[in-house]
């Protein structure tokens, strides 16, 4: 296993075009990190420039404490799992797993006991004589991860490895590469553009935008103290809702009615006008459902609602609401770069699967004024975000994840061999 380290790294194409632009990020050693963002940000692009398969324009690729800019993929002891599976159709599962150890004319002893070995951790072992056609994409995936493990690589690396995957597949296979990584405690680096694969199976997540970095942080500082309205917009299903406000003193005027400020951010948005008040479906709630005791720490508010989803055990009803003309615009481009019809002037809102809210009515909401984060909607900073908070987030993330790799070292449950070259055909 070994770290890896980004020291400003660019990549430029023949038209100029930065699909990265400056990125600097320190992969732990044993870390899984998650590079997301919506297509076009540059991550499958970072991913390839980690295991040699792009050219770094400009700045330096370390790892495990040497510069690899000038390596070729076979020489960085790296091993990577495509989209594609990219499994031979002509040769076995056994086969398949083994190649990478054909190459590197590992003995026929040692090639059977680590496949095995592999076939046992993924379940493969009574599929092992079979070829990919009989197998089910699920299968086929495990095949591609167990052509990647008997490696022995300082790292995995993972490139929408779940896209091709109907939902239910989907789920199964994020907890066996989640359960994969935290027993055997390699460096893994995972790029998706699916926020629920980015929050369930990250230590760390890296938010990318145009190739510039967003923000890095555990997936619960992310959800919780987002640095700016792209990842407020970004991570979160159904997104943040964004609702325009001014300022009257210590109160936020909305669509939705007066919101009280505390001190602290009272004084983050002091002399400023037009404002964005973020704030996410679960922190609504119909009134008629609310505790007496939470009401006066939010406002309660008559809306019309346009249309509602049940979906057993939980509901959702949406809000329209009037807006400015350079807020509909924000929201607009944000919903088309973040490729979300979810951001309208609309909010929409969690309620109670028991609430007989319906759509077409008035009805009474109550908002938890305590929750929600006010951006300027000129840079899209958030104002409010609460940076010691996030980072104690963040830390208490890392504790965590150092104590299930030394878990796993304890274990020494990472598969044996040499280690020569990467896996990337």
């Amino acid at each position: 296993m070994a770290s890896i380290e980004m020291r400003n790294i660019v990549k430029q194409y023949g038209d100029g075009f930065p699909a990265v632009n400056d990125v600097s990020l320190d992969i732990a050693d044993g870390e899984f990190m998650i590079l997301v963002g919506p297509s076009g940000c540059g991550k499958s692009t970072l991913l390839r420039m980690i295991v040699g398969l792009e050219d770094i324009t400009g700045g330096d690729m370390v790892i495990g404490g040497n510069r690899v800019n000038d390596k070729a993929p076979r020489d960085r002891n790296l091993s990577m799992v495509f989209q594609n599976y990219a499994l031979y159709p002509h040769m076995s599962v056994f086969e398949n797993i083994a190649f990478p150890l054909r190459l590197s004319k590992t003995p026929d002893d040692e090639v059977r006991r680590r496949v095995t070995e592999a076939a046992d951790v993924l379940e493969l072992q009574e599929h092992l004589d079979r070829k990919p056609a009989n197998l089910s994409g699920g299968q086929r995936q495990r095949v591609a991860m167990g052509r990647a493990i008997v490696r022995q690589a300082e790292a995995f690396l993972f490139d929408e490895p779940l896209s091709n995957l109907d939902a239910k597949l989907r789920g199964q296979m994020r907890t066996e590469i989640s359960r994969l990584q935290r027993r055997l405690g390699i460096t893994t680096v995972y790029v998706t553009h699916d926020q629920t694969e980015a929050m369930t199976l990250g230590d760390r997540v890296c938010v990318l935008r145009k190739g510039v970095i967003q923000q890095v942080a555990s997936p619960r500082e992310l959800y919780d103290q987002p640095v700016n309205l792209f990842v407020a917009g970004f991570i979160g299903s159904p997104p943040m809702n964004f609702l325009p406000a001014t300022v009257e003193g210590r109160r936020l005027q909305t669509p939705f009615g007066t919101m009280e400020l505390d001190d602290r951010r009272a004084a983050a948005v002091s002399g400023r006008d037009l404002l964005l008040v973020g704030i996410r479906p679960e922190y609504f709630e119909d009134a008629s459902l609310v505790d007496e005791a939470k009401r006066p720490h939010g406002t309660t508010f008559r809306a019309r609602v346009d249309v509602t989803e049940w979906l057993g055990d939980q509901q959702y009803a949406y809000i329209p609401y009037d807006a400015p003309e350079e807020v509909q615009n924000q929201l607009r481009e944000l919903s088309r770069e973040l490729d979300s019809e979810a951001l309208r002037t609309q909010a929409i809102v969690s309620i109670d699967s028991t609430s007989r809210i319906r759509e077409g009515r008035d009805a009474e909401f109550w908002m938890d004024s305590r929750k929600a984060h006010v951006f300027d909607p000129s840079t899209g900073e958030n104002l409010t975000r609460d940076a010691e908070a996030g980072a104690e987030l963040t830390r208490l993330a890392e504790e965590d994840r150092q104590e299930q790799v030394e878990e796993a070292r304890s274990r020494g449950e990472s598969i044996s061999g040499d280690r020569r070259g990467a896996d990337v055909a």
